[in-house]
């Protein structure tokens, strides 16, 4: 049964139409991908949606009793609620159900046992052990740990949380109140690697609709069952894992060019036949009605071209092209038992060692907090590290700190690279920058997004010839996302990069340091490759099942023994064992060509299988324990 049904939605943005004609229905436990280049109207759907933004067309009809919640990337109000009262006040249903419980009882109580006061009891009880019972708190207290908080962030006031953090909060509490329409935008901002697959695990198990916009490649093939295209206006709906949007889409565009190409014959043959028979008196009538069967395919051909061009179209992406850099010496960077603290003494690296070599591209994870920043920041100083000759760093962080915000934004490039001002202007074009007002506008009043896009083009002008990027994907689109992956894989020079885009990681790195427990490990390859070591490497320390003696025979009795027949849970693991050899064989393949669709669509079925049997042993072995 459907969560929404919508009908040829209509939106406009001061009189200027934003889309038209959407429709779609989504229903309980669909995931559906809301995609679009930036500026098609994503989040203002998900407003529409959530009741927060009005529409100027169409209708939505939601299932009776729909719950909804959004999460977007405004920081919450209020700003003096703890982060508990925060997170619990997105189920206020939830208290009122109890509440409502209770006065049932004390009226059924008191003799009131009418079959409407019944069936109410028989409803708020069954939507209160949907969302968990009366352990729903717990629940929800259990989303906010998920995500990255610490028990003692519990009963922090919201005010003195970053805006990451805020962020977090703000999808704890859209999780935590058990909705049945859940929206997300950008879910994935502001998450680390565990906490990201923390988060698909809970969307997978969710017993909702959920729309989300989101640009990380391996969380929508993860996550999604279908993908609402928005793009010039209109919507396109694709069914089916991620992936198989693009595969359809272009699947689509070849149709449409076909029908074109056949419009167009027919148009000509037509003419022809016009042409030849326009003069002639026995001719004349038919050749009147070919002209109007002309027209009618003219008609034909423009909307398949019009069809072409959209999902043809390619939305503007960053132009990165990096310089040819100079050469460096053959180590670029060594380290030698550094230590990495923050303010306070408090220690987030130990004794760490690493050298980074001449062309390498590295990648660097590790769960938020644990010292990544920090660590590529004491890099780009010098300090305590030995920098090698040639060396010429071009550092993208996070916070965008290099950047000169003493005056425009041409100004800015043109004072940190040295470019002349047309190079300078070129140069910003290619990153989104375009005309008088973008390349005159103030540095101080960018937006977050305008500038990380300053920022990149920076540092593709810099020519340095060792990168060290802090998180470069955050703010850019998918395609933007992939056009930086084209070009860092191209680089010729040296490349450090710190990433939550796992999709990046496995197709840029060919080595992975990773912080784990306050050490530096090193991993050959890139995401996948990691995975597939640290499973071995916890599989291998796992203790060895006992092995089960079967007790002696009377001697006056001797007979053969019947071979012990393996148990469900044997037999699991044993599916087990055989499923995570075949998901990490695949991932191999993917961490060698990411973009093979038929590779991840195995990958996913995989995964999900593995998924499954890891569920049922959990089932049986709780069983055996009881």
């Amino acid at each position: 049964m459907a969560v929404v049904i919508a009908a040829n939605l209509r939106k406009e943005l001061a009189g200027t139409l934003l889309f038209d004609g959407v429709s779609f229905s989504v229903e309980r436990r669909d995931r559906v991908a809301l995609s679009g280049p930036n500026g098609a109207g994503k989040t203002t759907l998900l407003r529409i949606l959530a009741g927060e933004t009005e529409k100027h067309g169409g209708e939505l009809a939601f299932a009776k009793g729909t719950r909804v919640a959004l999460h977007d990337q405004r920081p919450p109000l209020e700003q003096e609620l703890t982060l508990r009262e925060y997170v619990l006040a997105g189920a206020r249903d939830l208290v009122a159900l109890e509440e409502e419980l209770r006065r049932l009882e004390e009226a059924m109580a008191k003799g009131d046992h009418a079959q409407g006061t019944l069936n109410r009891y028989a409803e708020a009880q069954a939507r209160l052990e949907h969302a968990g019972g009366y352990a729903w708190r717990d629940r929800a207290t259990s989303v906010v740990r998920g995500l990255g908080f610490a028990e003692a962030d519990l009963d922090r006031p919201l005010r003195t949380f970053s805006g990451g953090e805020l962020t977090r909060a703000s999808l704890a509490r859209a999780l935590g109140g058990d909705p049945d329409l859940l929206l997300l935008d950008e879910p994935t901002n502001h998450l680390d690697v565990a906490n990201l697959e923390w988060l698909e695990r809970e969307l997978a198990s969710l017993d909702a609709a959920v729309i989300l916009v989101a640009h990380d490649r391996w969380f929508l093939e993860a996550v999604t069952t279908a993908t609402l295209e928005l793009d010039a206006g209109r919507a396109t709906f694709f069914p089916g894992p991620w992936h198989t949007w693009r595969r359809e889409k272009a699947a689509r565009a070849l149709h449409a060019q076909k029908e074109v190409q056949r419009v167009q014959a027919d148009i000509a043959r037509l003419e022809r036949f016009v042409e030849r028979f326009r003069s002639k008196k026995n001719k004349a009538k038919q050749a009147q009605a070919k002209l109007t069967h002309i027209g009618r395919l003219q008609q034909e051909r423009a909307a398949a071209a019009d069809e072409v061009a959209l999902l043809s179209r390619k939305t503007r992406g960053l132009g990165f092209e990096f310089l040819k850099p100079a050469r460096s010496g053959r180590t670029v960077v060594e380290a030698e038992g550094l230590d990495v603290s923050v303010p306070g003494n408090r220690m987030l690296l130990s004794q760490a060692s690493f050298a980074l070599e001449r062309g390498e591209h590295v990648a660097l994870v590790g769960p938020n907090g644990s010292g990544k920043t920090t660590l590529l920041e004491q890099l780009v100083r010098g300090d305590g590290v030995r920098i090698g000759h040639g060396v010429q760093v071009g550092y993208f962080s996070q916070q965008e700190v290099e950047l000169d915000a003493r005056g425009s934004v041409l100004q800015c490039v043109q004072n940190m690279t040295g470019l002349s001002r047309p190079d300078s202007q070129s140069l910003l074009g290619r990153f989104l920058f375009s005309g008088w007002d973008a390349h005159e506008k103030p540095v101080s009043v960018l937006s977050g997004g305008e500038r990380r896009r300053l920022a990149l083009a920076v540092t593709v002008a810099s020519g340095a010839n060792f990168l060290v990027l802090d998180e470069p994907t955050n703010h850019l689109d998918l395609e933007s996302r992939e056009a930086l992956e084209a070009a860092l894989d191209a680089f010729p020079g040296t490349v450090l990069l710190v990433s939550h885009d796992r999709a990046l990681l496995d197709a840029i790195a060919e080595r992975t340091l990773a912080i784990e427990d306050g050490k530096l490990r090193t991993y050959d390859g890139g995401w996948a490759e990691l995975l597939r070591t640290r499973e071995e490497r916890e599989a291998r320390m796992k203790p060895e099942p006992p092995v089960e003696h079967a007790k002696p025979k009377p001697k006056a009795t001797p007979a053969k023994p019947k071979p012990r027949r393996p148990s469900e849970l044997e037999r699991l693991e044993a599916e087990i064992a055989a499923c995570e050899l075949e998901v990490a064989e695949l991932e191999k393949k993917l961490a060698e060509d990411w973009a093979d669709v038929d590779v991840l669509a195995a990958h996913k079925r995989s995964r999900d299988a593995l998924t499954a049997l890891l569920e049922r042993w959990e089932q049986l072995f709780e069983q055996a324990q009881a």
